[in-house]
């Protein structure tokens, strides 16, 4: 008979979930037996860098269905370079910089490299197509925002402008910009984010590619050992692992206001010795906690549901 969740993890998540201050949400849902345990699960939070994670099951499908390889050659160029995060800036010269899909999707989900997965996002077909694919495999209540450039620039009340590529004009004109207008602009975006999901629609989503419903066998292997070799957010929900358990992670953090800190989440398949499978995922749409409060919060999600399959 399936085991139901333990009165202990359901007071866990609800003690952790009420015990930051800000707005937090958390699904833990055991993909073998099906049980979800949430706090606020329902509510749509800012993705930031964990929507790259739908990019990529979109360029995995496109490969799984024919229309894109993972060796096909791409160049990108300066007019790409999007802001924040972008490592492969530095190696984008006059002529443009040639690379593949694959390293592209590497760069994407192993480094959070926003101009990686721009390029991809546009090669695939855009934000829409990204929605008619999270619509099509019953990925419900996610929905994928208007791509890195749109989305940095709208949050604080600006529209993007094709000169700020490489992101050094946007901020200089974010700079510029009152406190109080910069607020404003914020607090209408975690009203209704561009980019928003609910925990329990993401640990869905996590949940169905881990069952191989969203890709092909190889496809979803090879993500999965993407997502495991992340290098961001080590001190996230990766800190309470314990020796055997394995995170297959995406994590995500938004822009700053001060003290005031938006869309920092961490989202994963977390895999326990005798290979049970749980999809977690941790979203703080708006806190004033410092990080490694918010860390701890992550880290004691993952002990949580660690301490519940001991039983």
């Amino acid at each position: 008979m399936p085991r139901q969740p333990s009165a202990d993890l359901v007071n866990a998540v609800q003690a952790l979930g009420s015990g930051l201050k800000g707005d937090v949400g958390i699904s833990v849902r055991d993909i073998d037996d099906g049980w979800v345990v949430a706090w606020q699960g329902d509510r749509a939070r800012p993705q930031q860098s964990v929507s790259k994670l739908w990019v990529a099951v979109a360029v995995m499908d496109a490969v799984d269905r024919g229309t894109m390889s993972l060796s096909d050659r791409v160049t990108v160029r300066r007019s790409d370079l999007t802001l924040f995060h972008q490592p492969i800036r530095a190696l984008v010269g006059k002529e443009g910089y040639t690379t593949t899909v694959g390293a592209l999707l590497r760069g994407a989900m192993t480094r959070s490299d926003n101009t990686c997965n721009d390029v991809l996002l546009w090669r695939i077909g855009g934000p829409a197509a990204i929605n008619r694919m999270l619509a099509g495999k019953g990925i419900v209540g996610v929905r994928f925002g208007p791509g890195e450039r749109k989305l940095q620039a709208r949050t604080v009340g600006l529209e993007w402008r094709s000169e700020w590529a490489g992101g050094w004009g946007f901020l200089q004109a974010r700079a510029a910009m009152t406190y109080e207008a910069r607020a404003k602009a914020l607090r209408r975006y975690l009203a209704a984010p561009m980019d928003g999901a609910s925990a329990n629609g993401i640990t869905l989503g996590l949940t169905l590619l881990a069952q191989g419903k969203l890709l092909t066998p190889r496809s979803t292997a090879s993500l999965l050992t993407l997502m495991r070799s992340s290098k961001t957010g080590p001190l996230r929900l990766k800190s309470g692992l314990r020796p055997g358990w394995t995170l297959a992670h995406k994590t995500g953090t938004g822009q700053d206001l001060g003290s005031w800190s938006t869309g920092y989440n961490d989202v994963g398949l977390l895999v326990a010795p005798d290979g049970h499978r749980y999809a977690v995922a941790v979203m703080i749409a708006s806190t004033h906690q410092p990080i490694p409060a918010r860390m701890r919060l992550m880290g004691n999600v993952t002990r949580a549901i660690v301490a519940y399959a001991a039983r």
